[in-house]
Parts: C-alpha cells; sequence; structure tokens
C-alpha cells in the first residue's frame, strides 16, 4: 500500500512538474480541492481517484467551484465529461460582487451542452446578458462534443480577443471588453425537479498558462464583435469593412438625392440616428449607401425608443429609391404595426409584410439595449435575416414561393419587386427616433 502511495505521489509531482516547465500551471492538484471555493449553490464537489466529480443537488441554484484567484489573459485547458442529460459550462473571467445580484457569480461561460442543441463550446454571459455566441454561428464546432466521453476544451483571452476550442477544433470567436478579470468556475447546473438529483460532471486536468500566449488563428470562424463600430483584422482578412465609422456620414446619402440631409439624421454617441417626429419638424426621408451590392453578409446593430419603428431595406430600385425588402425594426410590444399584416409578418427581424420572423423572446433585446441584425444575401439568391445569433427568416428570391408572397402582400402591384442585380442599403425614417451603429458589410 505504502509502495502505491509513494509512486502515485511521484506520479502527481512529475505531472505538476511537467506543466510548470512549458508555462503550464495545474489548477488542481488531483487530490483536494485547494485554491478552490464554492459559491451560490451547494452541489456537491468532491474528489474522486485524482478527478474533481460535481453531483446535482435538488432545491438548490446554480453552483460554482471557484479559483481563489483571478485571471485576465491566459489559455485555459480543461478535461470534462458529463452526464448525457446534464448542462454546464466553464465561467471564466467572471465575477461575484456583494452589490450585483446579492453575489451571483455572472459573467463568461463556455457552455457544456450534450444536447441535441450542441451548442459545447459557445460563449454564454451567465447572469448578464445572456447569449453571446451561440453555435447557430459556427455549427460544426459544437458538434466536436463527444457523449459519454471526455472532451478536452481550450480557452484563450488576449485582451479583448476571446476564442473557444472543443477537442481540437475552432468553436467560439468573440471580441469583448466587459470583464477583463475574473476567476474561473466549473459549473454544477441548477436541477428542475428531484429526480434529477445525482447527475454528474467530471473535471480533470484543469491547467492555466498566463505568460507568452499566442492566440491560435480562427480566420475561418464567424466573429461575433461586441465592440462598436469596429472591425476586427480577423474581421477584415475575411472581407468585413464598415459603412458607419461612429462618427461621420460618410458613404451614405439621401434616398431621393445625392446629398445627405441636412437634419433629421444625426451622429450621437457613435450611432447613426434619425430622429423623432417631436424633435425635427421636416421628415428627412430614408437614406442609402453610395455603394451598391450584390451578394453580402451585412451586420448591424440597432436601439429602438419605445414604440418606434424603422426598418433595413434591401433590393432597391425596380419600383423607386426606397421600395424593397425590408428587415423589421420594431418596438414589437408597443407598436401597432406588430398586430398587422398576416401571422406576425410585421414584427421585429421579419420580412415585412412578407414572412414573419421566427423570434425566440429570450433573444429579443428590450427597448433602450442594442439588438444584432443580421442580413445575408447569398450569390444563389438565397436570404437569411438574423436576430441575436438566431436564423429567424430564410427564403429564395424570384422563386415560386417567393412570387406568391408578394402577390399576397401589400407590394402586390410592384412589377418585379425585390429582384434586381445590385443594391444600396437603406436606413427607413418612420418619423421615430431609432439608432443604429456596428453597421458593416462582406462581399460575397
Amino acid at each position: 500500500m505504502k509502495v502505491r502511495l509513494a509512486f502515485l505521489l511521484l506520479f502527481v509531482s512529475t505531472f505538476l512538474l511537467a506543466g510548470n516547465a512549458d508555462g503550464w500551471e495545474y489548477l488542481f492538484n488531483g487530490k483536494d480541492l485547494t485554491g478552490w471555493k464554492q459559491l451560490n449553490g451547494k452541489a456537491k464537489y468532491e474528489v474522486v481517484n485524482g478527478v474533481i466529480v460535481g453531483t446535482t443537488v435538488a432545491n438548490t441554484p446554480n453552483s460554482f467551484l471557484t479559483t481563489e484567484k483571478d485571471y485576465g489573459d491566459f489559455i485555459l485547458e480543461v478535461e470534462l465529461k458529463v452526464d448525457d442529460n446534464m448542462n454546464s459550462g466553464i465561467q471564466f473571467r467572471s465575477l461575484s460582487k456583494a452589490d450585483y445580484n446579492n453575489g451571483r457569480v455572472h459573467g463568461y461561460q463556455c457552455e457544456v451542452d450534450p444536447s441535441e442543441r450542441a451548442w459545447s463550446g459557445g460563449i454564454y454571459d451567465e447572469a448578464r446578458r445572456g447569449w453571446l455566441y451561440p453555435c447557430t454561428y459556427n455549427p460544426e464546432g459544437g458538434k466536436a462534443f463527444r457523449n459519454g466521453a471526455w472532451n478536452l476544451y481550450r480557452i484563450e483571452c488576449v485582451g479583448n480577443d476571446i476564442r473557444t476550442f472543443l477537442n481540437g477544433k475552432p468553436v467560439a470567436h468573440l471580441i469583448d471588453d466587459m470583464t477583463p478579470k475574473g476567476f474561473i468556475s466549473l459549473q454544477v447546473h441548477s436541477i428542475g425537479s428531484a429526480d434529477q438529483e445525482g447527475r454528474q460532471i467530471k473535471w480533470r486536468n484543469v491547467r492555466i498558462k498566463t505568460s507568452d500566449l499566442k492566440l491560435t488563428p480562427m480566420d475561418d470562424v464567424f466573429v461575433v464583435n461586441m465592440l462598436p463600430n469596429q472591425v476586427s483584422e480577423t474581421e477584415k482578412n475575411q472581407g468585413f469593412e464598415l459603412l458607419f465609422d461612429g462618427e461621420t456620414t460618410n458613404g451614405w446619402k439621401s434616398a431621393n438625392s445625392d446629398q445627405f440631409p441636412e437634419k433629421g439624421w444625426v451622429v450621437e454617441n457613435g450611432a447613426l440616428a434619425i430622429l423623432g417626429q417631436d424633435q425635427v419638424a421636416k421628415r428627412p426621408g430614408d437614406i442609402v449607401t453610395k455603394e451598391k451590392f450584390k451578394a453580402f453578409d451585412l451586420q448591424f446593430e440597432f436601439q429602438l425608443t419605445k414604440g418606434a419603428n424603422s426598418g433595413v431595406k434591401y433590393q432597391l430600385g425596380n419600383n423607386g429609391p426606397s421600395i424593397g425588402l425590408e428587415y423589421q425594426v420594431l418596438d414589437d410590444e408597443n407598436h401597432p404595426d406588430a398586430k398587422q399584416g398576416a401571422a406576425g409578418n410585421r414584427k421585429m427581424a421579419s420580412l415585412y409584410d412578407l414572412i414573419p420572423s421566427e423570434t425566440q423572446q429570450r433573444f429579443v433585446k428590450p427597448v433602450g439595449e442594442w439588438n444584432r441584425g443580421r442580413i445575408v444575401l447569398h450569390p444563389d439568391r438565397r436570404v437569411e435575416h438574423w436576430l441575436n445569433g438566431l436564423k429567424v427568416v430564410e427564403f429564395t428570391i424570384d422563386s415560386n414561393v417567393f412570387h406568391a408572397l408578394v402577390a399576397r402582400s401589400k407590394y402586390a402591384d410592384f412589377k418585379d419587386f425585390g429582384v434586381v442585380e445590385e443594391t444600396p442599403i437603406l436606413l427607413q425614417d418612420h418619423q421615430d427616433h431609432v439608432m443604429f451603429r456596428s453597421i458593416k458589410i462582406r462581399k460575397l
């Protein structure tokens, strides 16, 4: 017995020394939970056979086994295995403050999701902003999770750049500056009923590197950039460019002339804003980009005031400078247009008056917060509308279904409605105060 114990201690010592030799530090010593503390819930954490085991307990909130130290820039690796019917996550750059929700753990979380949804490796903002990078942006990344087996997670944080990997495959690329430093936590998620008690997640080989950090290239992975009016180097490599620089109206003009409106459209706090009817007497009208586009990936953020209505239009030109397909921008709760049309096809992110958006309420930001819109017009004329990470509309221009929808809409009498070779991008004046920012485009 003594020989076996000595051998185990020698193995652990060699293991730790090997980690330190190339800059890695092991956060779990393989024996006990030294260096960790538990926050919030009362799930059971223990060390069994050199592995941290977390077990669900009924009638308790999310539990977090948390490092006593905070970390800013780092590369973290951890192996984990979870019951197939259990959700979990790895917190990083996270916080627990008495003045925030009674000390509730909040911050970035790398998702552990063995369900059919397969969002493992995506980035969630626990108890704060919700989903930042669902795996809808990179479905193949989330599919790298192996049910019933050990999975290797890797999280890279350098400055505002956050990247996640799952079993060697890239998953999420987020650029954000909300929390530059915080602790790391291993989550045991709360359960809904007593019959879910006893589910387990296991962690091993938890190690971190805090110096000589080199980000792994992810040039082919979609980037969610939370920094206003900025295009990162990776986005530039992917072909994205800003249509609004956050300071000027360069590149934009009135939809009805070659000049930008003198009043009504303003740049305020880094946003391109249309003022409401109580702010400007004479309506300035819609504005469009001076450049036209064929196939593109357009991203934008918009913020509504109460009861506001606006839109982002494209496929313009056949029937006047402001007539075309519209991504609806609307306060669904307080504007009557949300109840007009058919089957909700005038609600936020819908193809206005044609196709309703399949939104989920938890993915809709309320008035006063920024929503992230996206329109993808593929070279084959297939179109997607996205809202806050979810694809909510999909159709094909000039298809039989498309023409049937137009024939039943307010656009029925417009010839070749929405069928053009190239288009400017339009921001709509609907007499309400609405703000736009982070407007960027990639030609496809």
